[in-house]
């Protein structure tokens, strides 16, 4: 009996250490791939509208009614709620934030949310949401030289 008893507390501390150990590379794996969530089939949905001047004007609109606020007016990341809420968001205006991501993982975030962002769900019609879709692509395209500040 004075066995048993010397063994069980020995695997109970096994099992609290390892799983200790389990819990910080299980956050630190979900952090390094926080698109994980977003499905494979929806990522690989193509953008069907065009990327026109139209397409870009029309998602201006929701850009300033709900994006902006965090976003930044040009997509830097600098929006003021973004600032008051101490939240780092990413800055659309470097063409290496978004290269690794398709129009449709870009479509399913605006559309389902993401992290502190929240959804526009039904609110934005599809066709709206590729026109946002397009416009957060063209914040980083590179601006001509007469248009740059010195």
């Amino acid at each position: 009996m004075s066995r048993f008893a010397l063994v069980l507390p020995a695997l109970f501390l096994s099992a609290v250490a390892v799983s200790a150990q389990q819990q910080p590379a299980a956050a630190a794996a979900q952090k390094a791939s926080n698109y994980a969530a977003i499905p494979v089939e929806a990522a690989k949905v193509p953008n069907p509208v065009k990327s026109t001047p139209e397409s870009i004007t029309r998602a201006l609109k929701w850009w300033k009614l709900d994006c902006a606020m965090c976003h930044g007016k040009d997509g830097d990341g600098k929006g003021e709620t973004a600032a008051d809420m101490k939240l780092k968001i990413s800055d659309f205006t470097d063409p290496a934030t978004l290269k690794d991501r398709t129009d449709g993982e870009l479509y399913y975030i605006i559309k389902n949310g993401h992290q502190d962002m929240p959804p526009e769900g039904p609110r934005v019609k599809e066709d709206e949401n590729w026109d946002l879709v397009n416009y957060v692509r063209s914040l980083a395209k590179k601006k001509p030289e007469a248009d740059q500040k010195p």
